[in-house]
């Protein structure tokens, strides 16, 4: 019987650590919890809230005046690259979009870009209305003025909502090329309209999650109306 304790040794040590799945071992990263749109739509929303609650019409805190004035003090030289990226979040920026992916022959996606675009874009005017905070010249001295003068209210940025709304939807058709230059436009979007005077950091920010938000809902309103017909339909 000698041989039995070197049978029951590796038996106990089998039940003592159950194997786990390559699934259960699996962490998952921040592109994975993006991937959910009801996750983008809850941090969107939260993001848009503390930065809505975060500006003042009256003033610019020492730090946000400090980031602006960083960017909007670079060279002028660099002026025609910067108003080539800042089209990609005009409101045309929407439609040619999605033309381009109607185009591909994805027409799904290209009416997900047409809508948060679109979306981005009117929802933005909205919040102006409710948050009425000036453009930077208004509030800073000696702001840089490049191009012709934005008109209206700064937060949020429209151009930067758009720009983050298109590239989210967009995002998991691309290749990795494409998605590489996505995520390095969408930043420098929100750069130019700063480096031009027409934004606040936080209107960067609050545009930001707006996009990030209507991006999501539109997703979830494709989702749910892809699905309804199959379960309303009867045997």
């Amino acid at each position: 019987m000698a041989w039995l304790p070197g049978i029951r040794a590796p038996m106990k040590l089998a039940t003592s650590v159950p194997p786990q799945s390559p699934a259960g071992n699996r962490k998952s990263s921040p592109a994975d919890v993006l991937a959910d749109p009801r996750a983008r739509l809850g941090m969107g929303a939260a993001a848009l809230l503390v930065t809505a609650l975060a500006v003042r019409r009256n003033r610019v805190s020492q730090g946000e005046a400090a980031v602006f004035r960083v960017v909007n003090g670079l060279p002028d030289s660099l002026f025609p690259p910067a108003w080539a990226i800042m089209q990609l979040g005009t409101f045309g920026a929407a439609p040619v979009a999605a033309g381009v992916a109607w185009l591909a022959g994805d027409g799904e996606l290209a009416g997900r870009l047409l809508a948060s675009g679109t979306g981005t874009w009117a929802l933005s005017k909205l919040v102006k209305q409710m948050v009425r905070r000036p453009r930077p010249a208004t509030l800073l001295a000696g702001t840089h003025r490049r191009g012709r003068d934005a008109a209206g209210l700064g937060y949020l940025s429209g151009h930067a909502g758009v720009a983050v709304a298109l590239a989210t939807a967009a995002l998991p058709h691309l290749g990795p090329a494409g998605r590489v230059l996505a995520l390095a436009a969408v930043p420098v979007v929100g750069l130019t309209r700063i480096y031009v005077g027409a934004h606040l950091p936080l209107d960067i920010a609050g545009g930001a999650a707006l996009g990030l938000a209507v991006e999501a809902a539109v997703s979830l309103a494709k989702s749910h109306s892809r699905h309804a017909p199959g379960t309303a339909r009867t045997p």
